[in-house]
């Protein structure tokens, strides 16, 4: 019998340490791995893109989002283990998308001539683009067919199961989102979008999408409550069957999959390429508000949403700094550290634990000691 028992505790505690191992491992990938920052470059008091590189590894940023091949940027990066979203700016789109050896060119010389001390993840291919938006409207069918060129290049070099080719779609491109079940896309971008959509179910990429709470508010504040958009309802504000909306964000989300299945894709996963709230220059902008959503957001995302429980969204913060060449004046004010390296708010990039996986380790180190 004590031979039994010794055999099984052993076997216990096997077991104990391989789950341990495995929760260790998802909550590397859903804390504060899930957490990046945009690296937006509009300013003439920003300091240097190695000095940048250095303040996102001192406060465990792990990931970065960069909006065009900067040659600084892209020259710190090197060797820092930060993950990149590395864009292609809308001026680039029609001559990627015309020519392939240019998406060729601009591959080698942006991408593979740094990888893999850069660590890439995913290229953005165009910011904002739609069909309906007068701004960029004339881009629009230039987007896929540069997508689809930088792929290639991409797989050419074998590696377009580490590198994920997308583009990043803003939320207006959203015809319906309330409730979040019925969300759709609008009727007037399906043509544009929807093969867009089935080019990612093929790469298995996920879509890009901006998501900003503060906008939906700031645009209707008579219908939509400030605690909601900021995290900070202390109930659920909005039933949708079954499912209940606690926050802004989830209802976003949640309209967003939902339109995704209304087109086909259903299997996509969804990176928020950027959200964020400014501390000044407008309606609602205030350090303590800016303050709570951002960290409110980096400990919401990776719990996933009412309709995608449990799992973690991918977000990137906007911005890294407040950019004072950028117009309006509320564009100027989305920084989370100002110019001069000092953060703006106090935020834990790396996330919070729900487990404390040493403390546990050590009780299953105590209990072999005991067998």
């Amino acid at each position: 019998m004590a031979t039994f028992l010794k055999t099984s505790n052993r076997s216990l505690m096997a077991a104990i340490v391989l789950l341990l191992g495995l929760l260790a491992a998802n909550l590397g990938t859903t804390g504060g791995q899930s957490i990046g920052v945009c690296y937006g470059m509009l300013g003439n008091n920003l300091p240097s893109a190695s000095e940048v590189t250095s303040l996102y590894r001192s406060n465990n940023i792990k990931r970065m989002r960069i909006y065009d091949p900067n040659e600084a940027a892209l020259q710190a990066l090197k060797g820092s283990n930060i993950e990149l979203m590395l864009g292609v700016p809308n001026s680039d789109l029609q001559k990627l998308a015309s020519n392939p050896s240019d998406a060729n060119s601009w591959v080698q010389r942006n991408v593979l001539s740094f990888w893999p001390s850069v660590r890439f993840r995913y290229i953005a291919v165009g910011n904002e683009v739609s069909p309906v938006n007068g701004g960029t409207a004339s881009l629009a069918h230039f987007v896929l067919p540069a997508m689809q060129n930088v792929f290639n290049a991409i797989r050419s070099a074998g590696l377009h199961d580490h590198i994920k080719v997308s583009t990043a779609i803003d939320m207006t491109l959203i015809g319906n989102s309330y409730p979040p079940s019925q969300g759709a896309f609008r009727g007037d971008v399906r043509a544009y979008l929807d093969p867009i959509i089935g080019f990612l179910v093929y790469a298995k990429a996920p879509l890009l999408a901006n998501v900003y709470t503060y906008f939906s508010y700031a645009g209707n504040p008579r219908d939509i409550s400030l605690p909601y958009a900021l995290f900070t309802s202390p109930s659920v504000v909005v039933w949708d069957g079954s499912r209940g909306y606690q926050n802004l964000f989830d209802a976003m989300m949640d309209a967003l999959f939902s339109a995704l299945e209304r087109a086909g894709g259903a299997s996509l996963e969804v990176v928020v390429s950027e959200s964020g709230w400014p501390s000044a220059g407008g309606f609602a902008t205030s350090v303590d508000n800016a303050r709570s959503y951002y960290s409110n957001l980096i400990r919401h995302v990776k719990g996933g949403t009412p309709k995608r429980p449990g799992r973690a969204i991918e977000t990137y913060l906007f911005a890294m700094f407040d950019e004072n060449q950028k117009q309006p004046e509320l564009e100027k004010h989305f920084g989370v550290f100002s110019p001069n390296k000092q953060p703006k708010y106090s935020l834990n990039f790396g996330g919070e634990r729900i487990w404390d996986v040493s403390a546990e380790y050590n009780a299953t180190v105590s209990l072999k000691s005991d067998m």
